[in-house]
């Protein structure tokens, strides 16, 4: 059975080459990937902490030229990675690995959400963010060799995690705990002026890429 949540094996190099090459909008990239829209604008702009080299999705067998087609002629598609690769992903997916340069900030990422949302359990901390129970009880009791530099940060922001996986775990541990998931109004009130002005922005772009490539054309033919 298809899983609708399956992200691509890597969800922000598979987002450079999408924004590259096709004419996607940025949430259906974003959607996708399994990364917040804000991620794929600072990669589409190039501001992103690191950059990515972008990853064809279609010659990994994630994603289908037809869906891409489908995705650009309707901008709430949603696109739909292949049924056979999820299966792949499902069983090679193993313990989240994390590159050496995040490593640092996983502490910081670990006590925001201890600080902010309590009820998620120390194994899908660990799970999420690719640490051990001892390591989280040390941050929790503040018995960690590094307590006095640790400043709690929001994982999402540190690169540590997807909005999505964040957003699915809080949602799963409030259930469990029979409390209300918590609403994320970060953005609330200007979320469609900016799927707007994103919008706006991509196809100003292709229409740029369109001109120069009659120009070109132009002159060749001259």
């Amino acid at each position: 059975m298809a899983n609708p949540d399956a992200t691509p094996l890597m969800p922000h190099a598979t987002a450079a080459w999408l924004v590259d090459n096709t004419g996607l909008t940025f949430i259906q990239i974003a959607e996708y990937c399994g990364i917040h829209i804000l991620e794929v604008q600072a990669i589409a702009d190039e501001t992103a902490a690191t950059k990515y080299t972008g990853r064809d999705p279609v010659r990994a067998h994630e994603l289908s030229m037809d869906e891409i087609e489908k995705g650009q002629k309707d901008p709430n598609y949603k696109l739909k990675m292949s049924a056979q690769t999820q299966d792949t992903i499902r069983r090679t997916r193993g313990p989240r690995y994390t590159p050496v340069s995040k490593r640092q900030d996983k502490p910081d990422g670990i006590a925001w959400i201890l600080k902010n949302h309590p009820e998620v359990s120390d194994g899908a901390i660990g799970k999420l963010i690719g640490t051990t129970r001892n390591t989280i009880g040390a941050i929790r009791d503040r018995s960690h060799w590094n307590s006095a530099n640790i400043v709690a940060k929001d994982p999402v922001t540190l690169g540590l995690c997807s909005q999505r996986e964040l957003d699915a775990l809080v949602a799963k541990a409030a259930k469990k705990a029979g409390i209300a998931a918590p609403t994320d109004n970060r953005f609330e009130g200007d979320r469609e002026a900016l799927l707007e002005e994103l919008r706006a922005e991509r196809t100003a772009a292709n229409e740029a890429r369109a001109a120069e490539e009659a120009a070109a054309n132009d002159e060749t033919a001259a």
